[in-house]
């Protein structure tokens, strides 16, 4: 049986791949401001940070697309949503759920993974489910 490959998957492959790269960047910067600042703060910075870079890599590397003014507008809407998400999910982790802060970072990401990864195909690819499979 010969398995076919769908063009999402390769793409959620490489979205994992420069997400991990983009996560370790970020956490990275989290760490390295945290000596100075709060830990809310540290977050929100790093990722403000990762957002431009995540940017790039999802336009040339994930999807494959030009770099355009349009989009590198919108993206950041994607993390807009993110960010509120993730912060409520971070504070509710480090103080409801006791999740120590260096390690609570890691999880918002790993809970956020699926709605990015649609949201960010949508503004930089310009397609839904639907249409990425009928277009093969």
């Amino acid at each position: 049986m010969k398995l076919v490959r769908h063009p999402t998957s390769a793409q959620a492959i490489r979205f994992v791949l420069a997400g991990g790269l983009n996560t370790a960047v970020t956490y990275l910067l989290y760490l390295a401001f945290l000596p100075w600042i709060r830990y809310e703060l540290a977050y929100v910075l790093a990722y403000v940070i990762g957002v431009g870079f995540s940017y790039l890599l999802n336009a040339r590397f994930v999807f494959r697309q030009p770099l355009s003014l349009k989009a590198a507008i919108a993206f950041p809407l994607v993390y807009v949503i993110q960010l509120g998400a993730g912060s409520v999910l971070l504070k509710m982790l480090v103080d409801v759920l006791g999740v120590p802060v260096k390690l609570a970072p890691l999880i918002v990401v790993a809970l956020m993974l699926p709605v990015t990864f649609l949201l960010s195909r949508r503004i930089v690819a310009g397609k839904t489910d639907a249409e990425q499979s009928t277009s093969g």
